[in-house]
């Protein structure tokens, strides 16, 4: 080979590494779950300094910020289950949220002002770090704990596992129901106390974790790759096993005439465009992993199985009804385009939800409403059902004494419901069992 025509296929190779450049560090950029809203939350993504509203599912990537308002809260719930609570009038930034070389995870979270409650599961290979003011903590082992920022100071209360907090003078480590407070106006001083000073929102974080614990499957490797979204499907729907095709995921609350695409938004990332955000509460792995199929007799199903995919853009289905229209991505604009064809659950007084057929759990409360799947088949015989919903506890009860509600054990996960016997255009659904029964094994334990 001649020196020129070697200088041209090093030139070739040279432009060609620099195109695949950008393609690979995006590859890099992780996506996680906004897994709660309430009240007024507004985000902002990457590259945007316009906040606009938050709604549940939305994808965080790096350089989101998540803002709340005086009646807003709202979590954030990572791959492997840690998760990230903010109290009203919080804000928060994700600076870094990517996927090493390695195959770890690192996420760097800034908690700008008020108050934050933080999870974290303690998987390997994460590194999971958190900045206030001068202020690093980086997590490597399970802990929870509350952390209130202001203009004058922070605090860290720790309920669980042991913390060392990195300042600009020196380092404080923290133990289980320990607090540790910075003074920023005299040099960052620390300063630890032998208690934690309860907090009136520390009953709904104790209700939001207690439901993760009980709802989030053991075994959520046998249909995710990934631990979060999980506890949603185990409240909201059962797992059954269809003839022809093996394990299915079906709402509760559905008929045949409700599809998984009547309720969400095309929302706009400037970093890959549109993609789909279920408005479901469960709506987060069934939308980003397996394949919604429409199964004869049984209605729509979620089938687990195939690639992950961090910014769901062009759904999946199989065997689709004659007449269904795949719903497919704007080509041009950046505004959210919500799409709204179904009939939402209704809260009455605060204490009440009426849940409508065909509401796929939407409107109602996570964890908060009693036997879902009884619920079910009420509104299968009736259209409506109106149920009671437990909230959380009181603010002047201790943080020891919180418990989550009692008598709403883990909806059915190996139930298969029966075939309907009238045609598709029925607006009932078979009835799912309402007995519990233990998913297949293997997988997360509970934290």
């Amino acid at each position: 080979m001649s020196y020129l025509s070697l200088r041209a296929v090093l030139v070739t190779v040279a432009i060609f590494l620099l195109a695949s450049a950008p393609a690979f560090s995006d590859s890099q950029v992780r996506a996680v779950r906004l897994s709660f809203v309430e009240g007024s939350v507004q985000i902002t993504h990457r590259s945007s300094q316009d906040f606009e509203k938050a709604m549940i599912n939305l994808p965080m990537t790096q350089g989101s910020r998540l803002r709340t308002s005086e009646d807003g809260r709202a979590e954030v719930e990572f791959e492997d289950g840690s998760t990230i609570r903010l109290a009203p009038n919080s804000s928060i930034d994700f600076p870094e949220l990517v996927l090493r070389e390695s195959g770890g995870k690192a996420s760097s979270i800034e908690i700008s002002k008020g108050t934050a409650y933080v999870d974290f599961a303690g998987e390997k290979n994460e590194e999971f770090t958190l900045q206030f003011g001068k202020e690093k903590l980086a997590l490597a082992r399970s802990a929870r704990m509350r952390i209130a920022v202001s203009e004058e100071g922070a605090s860290v209360a720790v309920f669980k596992g042991d913390i060392q907090i990195e300042g600009p003078s020196n380092t404080l480590a923290l133990k289980k129901n320990q607090t540790g407070n910075f003074d920023f106006a005299n040099d960052d001083q620390a300063t630890l106390v032998k208690n934690i000073e309860e907090e009136p929102l520390d009953a709904w974080d104790k209700q939001q974790t207690d439901y993760h614990l009980r709802y989030a499957s053991n075994s959520y490797q046998s249909y995710s790759p990934y631990s979060y979204g999980t506890a949603d499907l185990a409240y909201y729907g059962n797992f059954f096993n269809a003839p022809g095709y093996g394990m299915m995921w079906q709402p509760y609350f559905v008929g045949a005439g409700w599809d998984p695409f009547m309720d969400g938004a095309w929302a706009f990332n400037p970093g890959w465009g549109f993609g789909w955000v279920s408005a479901y509460p469960w709506g987060w792995t069934p939308y980003h992993y397996g394949t919604w199929a429409f199964l004869p007799g049984y209605g729509w199903a979620w089938q687990p199985g195939g690639v992950w995919t961090g910014w769901y853009m062009q759904p999946r289905v199989l065997n689709p009804p004659n007449g269904f229209k795949v719903p497919q991505a704007p080509t041009t604009g950046t505004r959210t385009l919500i799409v709204n064809r179904g009939a939402g659950s209704t809260t009455l007084g605060g204490n009440k939800v009426v849940i409508r057929n065909n509401s796929a759990g939407m409107g109602v409360p996570r964890g908060q409403v009693n036997n879902l799947a009884k619920a079910s088949h009420q509104v299968q015989a009736h259209g409506t059902v109106t149920e009671h919903v437990h909230r959380e506890p009181a603010p002047a009860m201790t943080t020891s004494s919180a418990s989550s509600p009692q008598g709403m054990g883990p909806a059915s996960q190996t139930s298969r419901p029966m075939p309907r016997s009238m045609p598709p255009t029925s607006s009932s659904r078979p009835a799912p069992s309402s007995h519990p029964a233990p998913p297949p094994s293997g997988g997360r334990s509970p934290r």
